[in-house]
């Protein structure tokens, strides 16, 4: 009986550090993803590149995908330079650390504006995006973003 109750005690303990170690991981994810939108918002490509893994890929609210983080940042400086007050910003609604792995997931949704030769378009959506923790930390190794709805002439 006291070998059972141990063991329970033990679960018990596993149990909570676990989920202290989730919220704090959750917590972690979330300042990342909010440094993220700032880098985004100072055009800093630098460190948007930091918050990405190696391998990272991601498909664009267009469509388009990009399936490398070079290319993607060598995508974005382009936009900057075409849309010099682009901005996005995304916000999460669910992050989920796995209980198996060490990745996690964030779901949630984004805008964005920017002005065009045509106006201000205005549009955002519902985005995925899924990490994984290394040696250096939370990245995000791939995204996936879908526009649900565009407002402005350009669109």
């Amino acid at each position: 009986m006291k070998r059972l109750i141990s063991i329970a005690i033990v679960l018990s303990i596993c149990l909570a550090v676990a989920q202290a170690q989730s919220v704090d991981d959750v917590e972690i994810i979330r300042k990342a993803r909010i440094a993220s939108n700032e880098a985004i918002s100072r055009h800093d490509i630098p460190s948007m590149r930091s918050f990405l893994a190696d391998d990272y890929v991601i498909a664009i609210s267009t469509g388009s995908i990009s399936r490398s983080r070079a290319e993607h940042m060598e995508e974005f400086a382009a936009h900057f330079t075409e849309y010099p007050d682009v901005v996005y910003v995304r916000t999460p609604t669910e992050i989920r650390i796995s209980e198996a792995y060490p990745l996690a997931i964030e779901r949630g949704t984004w805008t964005g504006s920017r002005t065009t030769s045509s106006g201000v378009i205005e549009n955002g959506g519902e985005y995925t995006a899924s990490w994984k923790r290394s040696e250096e930390g939370w990245k995000i190794y791939s995204e996936v973003y879908v526009a649900l709805y565009c407002r402005g002439n350009a669109c």
